[in-house]
């Protein structure tokens, strides 16, 4: 038996499988830490507490599969995007990396778009935002001098674990794709935007293919973990491209819907020149020579804890989701907007806030549990339109996964809303088994991520759009779509 193992390095907690050649899931650990808050709207992590929480989890499930010490021909990352690491030429670390939900940017975003204007979509395909890593190299270029002459290179989270394991620094091309350095079509770093901003191109790492090898295990790293032969390592992916391939998003008439913390509706795209105009984020795949597109809701999951521990801690979600089918659609005339911390996609509005509108003294709990789940899923439906609206997409079906998959009601709400057949995971392994799936096209188990989408990737439970319900969500829908327009200026 010959295994490879797939590394998450998530915001919270770092997740490692052990998996085999026929996509079997043998042994999951997982460790969390925490994040630092110097400042409010600052989040930081230092890069030891990834690499700590590696050696335990790799240890880990040693312990559960001794003879994966032996039989492990690979192993290779998925990470959170965006968060910057800076090392000097000693490859030591120069201060806490920031994290992609770090929102001390805004001056230097600004400065960006008033830089670069549309040159900036047409080279990246993106839009400047506070979460990408050029608005934080530019934070540190301005506010810490005595660091910034330091920099030799920077990195992104799973970059810097590939640099711990095996001592060579480079990015690959989905993670890259998230700098804002990245000319995405011609898959190399920028002259335009680092002369703008006065950034060495030096300090850039070398860019890879994802599931290229970068190296082997140090020898004495590899003997302290406990592996008894060499393990190849290869590149990664960022999170939500290695999402994409472990939900089988590798070809055309899938996309993925995404409820966690925040939301993701993600589709598979081909056109290296594509672009939707800053609407919609546009990246490299960790898929070779392809691309996905995405929106992002900023609190979907968020929305719903926030409601649970507010409204009803003492109820489980199974409890408080229990009844929300006798609730009739559109939750009798009341609206939900997740605008709690803000919105992504369509608006970029980070001053914008939730509402609940129609409120009637005939509306229960139940009614408001129902709104908060419509919303969250109209929320997303956006992105969706604007793939329609850009691209005349259309989806075959839609890969839901994370919270919105948990719940049967929601699954056909899902179905409903988007007017598209639902389909969930045999086993949800998220983005880990993304990384998985590189590494083992890296050892060349498969002669693609396609191949290896067939082997690895299983679906469960199909739900079929309404067409009744289907009439009735569009309407509400529509409604919907007038809160924010109706809202901005009271919160702006």
């Amino acid at each position: 038996m010959s295994y490879i193992i797939g590394i998450d390095v998530g915001t919270s907690s770092l997740k490692g499988i052990l998996v085999t050649k026929q996509g079997n899931v043998v042994a999951t650990r997982q460790q969390e830490y925490g994040l630092e808050t110097p400042q409010p709207g600052f989040s930081e992590q230092h890069p030891a507490v990834w690499t700590d929480a590696l050696v335990s989890v790799l240890k880990q499930l040693l312990t559960d599969v001794p003879e994966a010490a032996q039989k492990t021909e690979g192993i290779s990352f998925s990470g959170q995007m965006h968060s910057l690491v800076l090392l000097n030429d000693e490859g030591e670390i120069l201060r806490n990396a920031i994290l992609w939900n770090d929102v001390r940017t805004t001056p230097q975003c600004e400065e960006i778009t008033r830089t670069l204007g549309d040159e900036l979509i047409d080279i990246t395909k993106n839009k400047a935002l506070e979460g990408f890593t050029l608005p934080k190299l530019l934070w540190v270029k301005d506010n810490e001098p005595d660091i910034w002459q330091d920099v030799a290179r920077f990195l992104l989270p799973k970059d810097y674990v590939g640099f711990f394991l095996t001592g060579n620094q480079q990015m690959e091309y989905s993670d890259a794709a998230g700098t804002l350095l990245l000319n995405t079509g011609e898959k190399e770093w920028s002259q335009k935007i680092l002369q703008a901003f006065d950034i060495p191109e030096k300090i850039c790492p070398p860019l890879v293919e994802s599931s290229d090898c970068i190296g082997y295990i140090k020898t004495g790293l590899a003997t302290d973990i406990g592996f008894d032969t060499p393990v190849a390592v290869y590149s990664g992916g960022a999170d939500n491209a290695c999402a994409a391939l472990a939900a089988g998003i590798t070809s055309s008439g899938l996309a993925l819907a995404s409820i966690g913390t925040s939301g993701v509706f993600l589709s598979y795209e081909d056109d290296p020149k594509g672009s939707y105009g800053g609407h919609l984020h546009y990246f490299n795949h960790a898929d070779k020579d392809r691309y996905y597109s995405m929106g992002v809701t900023l609190a979907a999951g968020h929305s719903l804890s926030w409601f649970k521990q507010t409204f009803a801690s003492t109820k489980s979600y199974d409890e408080l989701l229990g009844n929300i089918s006798s609730v009739p659609i559109g939750s009798d005339n009341l609206l939900f907007t997740p605008y709690i911390a803000g919105e992504r996609t369509p608006y970029t509005d980070s001053h914008i806030r939730g509402s609940f509108v129609g409120i009637s003294v005939g509306h229960t709990l139940d009614h408001f549990a129902r709104a908060v789940i419509e919303g969250i899923t109209f929320s997303l439906k956006d992105s969706q339109e604007l793939m329609k609206q850009y691209a005349g997409k259309t989806f075959d079906a839609i890969v839901s996964v994370g919270g919105g998959a948990k719940n049967q009601d929601w699954l056909q709400i899902q179905a409903d809303v988007f007017n598209t057949k639902i389909v969930t995971l045999a086993s949800e392994q998220g983005p880990a088994l993304g990384a998985a799936m590189i590494a083992a096209v890296g050892a060349n188990w498969f002669d693609s991520m396609t191949d290896c989408s067939r082997e690895f990737v299983a679906y469960d439970k199909e739900y079929l759009p309404d067409d009744n319900h289907v009439s009735a969500y569009d309407t509400c829908y529509r409604h919907y779509r007038k809160v924010y327009p109706a809202t901005k200026n009271i919160f702006n």
